[in-house]
């Protein structure tokens, strides 16, 4: 399937900003399920940025703005052909970060009691069954509800909340997952949505790596592994190291963030 995205970003500062810096971790790479076309970043200082691959292989580039900086805009465009692999993606040769790496607990993935109970459902002999069975039990206790949960909520707290977002439902498996000794990771990517889908097209899932297989993606939010109408994007040990756009700002007090995400077949889109 290819597959065209456009995802803009806008900010706006109440006061003007004496000098802005942001990562735009905003470019895809190849990989088994999916091969870019065609991709692009439209930014302020995007032609004297520094491009770099961080420690989890997500392409960065640093952009830089001197002020005075009153609104930013970002917009990526591209095309991606994805293939359907079941949500494996493999073992990853030459990888920068080892897979031990994301057996690491973070602020936004510590797991507790409930969380290692959930967790005891992915230890068994078959633990693509296991996973799986994890998967579905988190999405019966925790529905998909936008607004409920802060931007950089934690497992434990989505998970006491029982509502919460796709970035929730990565936190939690992943906790549990970490709990368990299995590495896990955070991927941020877009979502070729349909009818039934509860997500938005920026969507977020975890992947966890399974002896003998390699990483295989788990979507709690849609209850699937990722299949050719997902594009991965970045990946991390929680939301906040895979997050597409970081940065600092230096002056201005209050920060009003706007993103458009649309996702749609190339050929459909062309015909626009």
């Amino acid at each position: 399937m290819r597959l065209f995205v456009r995802h803009t970003t806008r900010y706006k500062y109440d006061q003007p900003l004496a000098n802005a810096m942001q990562q735009l971790r905003l470019t895809p790479v190849d990989n088994p399920a999916q091969r870019i076309i065609d991709w692009s970043i439209e930014a302020p200082g995007i032609e004297r940025a520094t491009t770099y691959s961080d420690a989890f292989d997500n392409i960065v580039h640093m952009v830089s703005r001197a002020g005075p900086v009153e609104d930013v805009e970002i917009t990526a465009t591209g095309t991606v052909e994805t293939t359907e692999t079941n949500g494996v993606i493999g073992k990853e040769k030459g990888a920068s970060a080892p897979a031990r790496i994301y057996t690491r607990v973070t602020p936004l993935t510590h797991s507790n009691q409930a969380i290692r109970k959930l967790a005891t459902l992915a230890e068994v002999p078959d633990p693509i069954g296991g996973f799986h069975e994890l998967m579905h039990a988190i999405r019966d206790k925790v529905d998909y509800k936008v607004g409920v949960t802060e931007t950089h909520a934690s497992a434990t707290t989505a998970l006491a909340a029982g509502e919460g977002v796709c970035q929730d439902h990565a936190h939690i498996f992943i906790a549990a997952a970490r709990s368990i000794g299995t590495p896990a990771r955070y991927v941020s990517g877009y979502l070729l949505l349909e009818d039934e889908q509860a997500s938005e097209a920026h969507h977020a899932w975890a992947e966890v790596r399974i002896e003998g297989l390699g990483w295989v993606g788990f979507d709690v939010s849609n209850t699937i592994c990722p299949t050719e109408r997902y594009i991965r994007l970045t990946t991390g040990l929680d939301s906040r190291s895979a997050a597409p756009i970081r940065g600092i700002r230096f002056g201005g007090q209050e920060e009003n963030l706007h993103v458009e995400v649309d996702v749609a077949q190339a050929a459909l889109q062309q015909q626009q």
